[in-house]
């Protein structure tokens, strides 16, 4: 079994995104750890005040700070679109739907 680190229990995690969209939060989560760099995500209620309010944040460690928040400005620069992950046609099938 491959022994992993997760780092140190008492390490210093720093916010590097917030937003009031879970799925927002997820994504960039992912982007993370898609580029090695473990996140976490904080869930942020204020139920007292007003349901549903609140957000996340998404915390890395202090030491990966600036590489995250790097990355997150890249993506936002720089969004990919479908085009961009598209599977390319392949050559030797003639693109004239009439030629079938």
């Amino acid at each position: 079994m491959e022994n992993e680190n997760h780092g140190e229990p008492n390490e210093n995690l720093v916010e590097v995104f917030a937003t009031t969209q879970e799925s927002e939060a997820m994504v960039v989560s992912g982007l993370l750890e898609s580029a090695g760099i473990e996140s976490t995500i904080i869930w942020r209620e204020a139920p007292d005040v007003l349901s549903g309010v609140g957000g996340a944040v998404v915390l890395v460690r202090e030491e990966q700070a600036d590489d995250a928040r790097r990355i997150i400005a890249d993506s936002r620069a720089h969004p990919t679109t479908d085009s961009d992950t598209a599977v390319p046609a392949d050559p030797s099938t003639p693109n004239d739907p009439s030629a079938a």
